[in-house]
């Protein structure tokens, strides 16, 4: 696995979003590490073996003004670590710990070992494996090309390469990476479920007071993550055959935890399913945020998530929802793959 795929994948295990750069060394930097907006560069340096005489070496090469620099190690040692982290370099040692301090980031915690990566025969197993299917089921039938694929999911091109491999292995997609039946869309059902926070109060999608706040995402045309309808309402919007009536709870996808804390602390958490007026979610993969839909015939002014997430979230009740699947069929602008 290359030294990009390696740091995205210990970040991955922190719940930290990275974004491989797509000219790659021309701009002089390898990696974007994204918490909450932040946004800092990182260079990428491999190495086997960092030693006090490498780490010397380093630091003396860095420069305040370029991109932070991330030393990716089989072995870091103890006085290495130290030197390193002191002058603002950061490092992953492959035994299983991450140290990176720049002007807006403090990390330093301990993460699985990374030096014999795992390649688990389940190709949905982790984070890359959901992304990967969300993006291919929303585009079934067409050919998909690694590199094409893993900017628009912003993954390192071998993590991508490794989770197609295994889904042609399982029989899930063609050999040019096109999704040809429905057992993938099921096999990403298994895994769809994440928690629920419930809320108080509903609100309202023009509220500017909270928009920015809550990051609602409501500018037309929508562009970027934001707010999006799910679940029964979004279901009775696109037309399928649920039962949806006025007053009920709405359930949200958001971008990430930060907007679950403040929309709780802006609009009050309820204690039970019946006195919730909302709930929200983060959901398994960020495309649920970031494709969503301006639906004309919405009458609920939220945009809604696009179908594919919707069906996901219906196949999540084994009895009536599926039942309501194997009934809906969208129009003709999103083809349907259950």
């Amino acid at each position: 696995m290359d030294s990009e795929s390696l740091v995205m994948d210990a970040f991955d295990q922190l719940g930290i979003e990275t974004r491989l750069v797509q000219n790659g060394p021309d701009s002089g930097f390898d990696l974007i590490v994204d918490p909450e907006g932040v946004g800092a560069k990182m260079q990428v340096k491999r190495y086997a073996l960092v030693t006090d005489e490498v780490a010397r070496r380093l630091v003396a090469a860095a420069r305040p003004a370029h991109p932070t620099l991330l030393v990716v190690g089989d072995r870091v040692v103890g006085t290495a670590r130290k030197l390193l982290t002191s002058k603002g370099v950061g490092f992953l040692d492959l035994r299983g710990h991450l140290a990176l301090r720049t002007g807006h980031i403090l990390i330093d915690a301990d993460l699985s070992p990374m030096q014999q990566p795992t390649h688990p025969s389940d190709a949905l197993a982790g984070g890359a494996g959901l992304e990967v299917a969300a993006a291919l089921l929303m585009q079934p039938g067409q050919p998909t090309a690694v590199r094409a694929l893993s900017r628009q999911i912003r993954r390192a091109p071998s993590t991508v390469s490794e989770v197609l491999a295994r889904l042609r292995n399982e029989g899930l997609i063609d050999a040019s990476n096109a999704v040809t039946d429905e057992r993938l869309f099921w096999r990403l059902a298994e895994k769809w479920s994440s928690p629920r926070t419930l809320l108080s109060r509903l609100p309202s999608p023009n509220d500017a007071s909270t928009a920015t706040a809550l990051r609602f995402g409501m500018a037309r045309p929508l562009h970027g993550a934001g707010w999006a309808l799910a679940d029964t309402a979004a279901a009775a919007m696109y037309g399928a055959p649920v039962a949806f009536r006025s007053g009920q709870a709405l359930d949200f996808f958001v971008p990430d935890q930060s907007v679950v804390r403040r929309a709780t602390t802006l609009l009050g958490g309820a204690g039970s399913t019946s006195e919730a007026r909302a709930t929200l979610r983060v959901p398994p993969v960020p495309a649920a945020t970031a494709r969503r839909v301006d639906l004309a015939t919405n009458q609920l002014d939220w945009p809604l998530a696009h179908p594919l997430f919707v069906a996901l979230d219906l196949a999540l009740d084994v009895g009536r929802g599926r039942e309501i699947l194997e009934a809906w069929t969208p129009d003709e602008r999103w083809p349907r793959v259950w």
